[in-house]
């Protein structure tokens, strides 16, 4: 079945592609004030993110038209296993990443993390679904990973941590199964993206849980006003907005490409913490930068080109 008999072109699942990293890399910066002015903890963050961005995408199918919300209704059977499998996927990958950040620092758990996850990801889908980079995009994905590296770890004082590391590559695994599911789903069938992200986030809100519970589920703040905001935002753009987007393009899209696209999210907060938090534009923040979008756009337009000479089955 090619890309565009999926109902979305490859084109348009780019662009949301794209949209969904930049929305993730402001996460972070959002994340962060939520730390300082409460004393919410890593995994009632990601409970809250999940909780509040699930209540958001049930609002949003309830507005949609009755037509467009009973159209091409899945077996249950099916939509519970893959709500199940791409949940499980979601709370694994937060989880571990905030845990390896915890033990090792967020520079090194940034690199393991999304470095490895490109790696895994090209691996899974050439060994599960025949796809295939070529030449030209394990370049780009080496000069991504390599970007990456510079990005994040160019200023130097990053200690690596054997725990963290393992955790980082939990991490990893958890995004590279979420990643090669959707791809998966979407070739044999098609999905319904605003399915799946309520599905992946009931999931992944139940598994949080206990450990919200565990850590604190109610934080304590000075500020009221401005954590309900971030939170807000948080579930709002990066979470329900992002999730949506790229469930959607990573259903039609390559699996490599989406994991090298969606880099864009370290690249997203390196220009916020430049632009709008006051810290230095270093050399390595530049060439890192320069490195990714390279990166990023080179495999764009290949896997655009691959698109364009692909036949449409209807």
């Amino acid at each position: 079945m090619s890309n565009a008999a999926l109902g979305l072109p490859v084109g348009r699942g780019l662009f949301f592609l794209i949209v969904a990293g930049v929305a993730w890399g402001t996460a972070g910066a959002a994340a962060s004030l939520v730390y300082r002015t409460s004393d919410m903890g890593y995994a009632a963050l990601s409970f809250w993110r999940c909780a509040a961005g699930l209540a958001l995408l049930l609002a949003a199918r309830l507005l949609r038209r009755p037509r467009a919300r009973t159209a091409g209704r899945e077996p249950l059977g099916r939509r519970a296993l893959r709500a199940g499998a791409t949940g499980a996927g979601l709370a694994v990958f937060q989880t571990a990443y905030f845990a390896a950040v915890s033990a090792t620092g967020l520079a090194v758990a940034t690199v393991v993390t999304l470095g490895a996850g490109p790696v895994l990801i090209a691996l899974g889908a050439r060994l599960t679904m025949g796809e295939r980079l070529g030449r030209g995009g394990v370049a780009a994905v080496a000069g991504a990973l390599a970007g990456l590296a510079v990005l994040v770890l160019g200023g130097g004082g990053a200690t690596v941590r054997p725990s963290g590391v393992l955790l980082a590559l939990l991490a990893a695994a958890g995004y590279c199964a979420m990643t090669l599911l959707t791809r998966w789903w979407g070739r044999h069938g098609g999905t319904d993206a605003a399915s799946t992200s309520v599905g992946a986030f009931a999931v992944a809100g139940l598994c949080l849980l206990p450990l919200a519970l565990a850590e604190g589920i109610v934080p304590h703040t000075g500020h009221p006003a401005r954590t309900l905001w971030l939170l807000a935002y948080i579930a709002t753009v990066p979470t329900a907005l992002a999730y949506g987007l790229y469930f959607a393009g990573a259903a039609v899209v390559r699996s490599a490409t989406v994991s090298v696209i969606m880099l864009l999210e370290p690249v997203a907060a390196a220009v916020l913490a430049v632009a709008l938090l006051g810290e230095r534009l270093t050399t390595a923040t530049l060439v890192g930068t320069v490195l990714m979008l390279a990166s990023v756009a080179g495999l764009a337009l290949a896997e655009a080109r691959t698109a364009a000479r692909e036949p449409v089955v209807v």
